[in-house]
Formats: C-alpha cells, sequence, structure tokens
C-alpha cells in the first residue's frame, strides 16, 4: 500500500527572538504523474497547524508539467517562542488544475507531534536557531 508519490525536500529555520519560522520549499522529485499527460502541475501548500487547527496557510507558485519541479520559496509565519511546542507543519503537494478541483499528490508533517523524520527535523532545527536545516522527505498519501 506504500505507493511512491515522490519525495519533497525544504528547510525549517526557526528564530526565536523575533519568533520567526521560515520553511523554504526547495524542490520536489519524483512526483506522481496526476494528469493523463503523464505529468503535474505541482505548488505546494503550508499549514501552521495548532492542536488540529489550521491557524494560516500559504503556498508556492505552481510548476507547469513536471514531476521534479524547482520552488526556491521561502514562506514565512509568526510563532513566538511560548507557542512554538505546540505547532506544526502540514506540507501537501498539490496538482492544480483549471478543469475541476485541485487534487493532493502527498503530504507530509513537521513539529513536535510528527512521527519519525517529520519530528526528527524540527528538533534539529530547534537545536540549531537561525540555521536552515534542509531534508528530504517521503510525501504519503492523506489519511
Amino acid at each position: 500500500d506504500n505507493v511512491d508519490l515522490g519525495d519533497l525536500m525544504f528547510s525549517l529555520c526557526y528564530l526565536p527572538t523575533a519568533g520567526r519560522l521560515t520553511i523554504t520549499i526547495i524542490k520536489a522529485r519524483n512526483l506522481k504523474a496526476m494528469d493523463i499527460t503523464g505529468a503535474s502541475d505541482p505548488y505546494v501548500k503550508v499549514s501552521l497547524m495548532c492542536e488540529g487547527r489550521r491557524l494560516k496557510k500559504r503556498k508556492t507558485s505552481t510548476k507547469r508539467n513536471t514531476l521534479n519541479p524547482v520552488y526556491n520559496e521561502a514562506i514565512v509565519f509568526d510563532v513566538p517562542p511560548e507557542n512554538i511546542d505546540q505547532i506544526n507543519l502540514s506540507i501537501a503537494v498539490m496538482d492544480y488544475d483549471r478543469v475541476g478541483h485541485n487534487e493532493v499528490i502527498g503530504v507530509c508533517q513537521v513539529g513536535n507531534n510528527a512521527e519519525s523524520l517529520g519530528r526528527d527535523h524540527w528538533n534539529e532545527m530547534l537545536s540549531y536557531p537561525r540555521k536552515p536545516i534542509a531534508h528530504w522527505h517521503p510525501l504519503v498519501e492523506v489519511r
């Protein structure tokens, strides 16, 4: 059941003094083709979550006709240091469709209550403030 949906590389950087959390969506690779043409028009949607509620969301530009898009786009959220432990980021790679609705290609989570790599990446970011930490994350299907 573990379909290969592709991987997403992004970096996390936290500035505790400014209370700024920056996620830079770098690139994706081997995304699952969503269109009949065998490609996708992917963009990335990042949601700032707190206890299951979405506080804010931002998205990258859409890259046309590619399964290996390069974004290099930074998304900044204001998160005071006293709240950093309660939040996590839900990251969805979406396929843009002019007709109908946009489909989710795959998702990943980072934060205190994420699993394995998502939590490790988060903890590494907190251990090295002001330093961007980049990792590849495998995309999983939406539960």
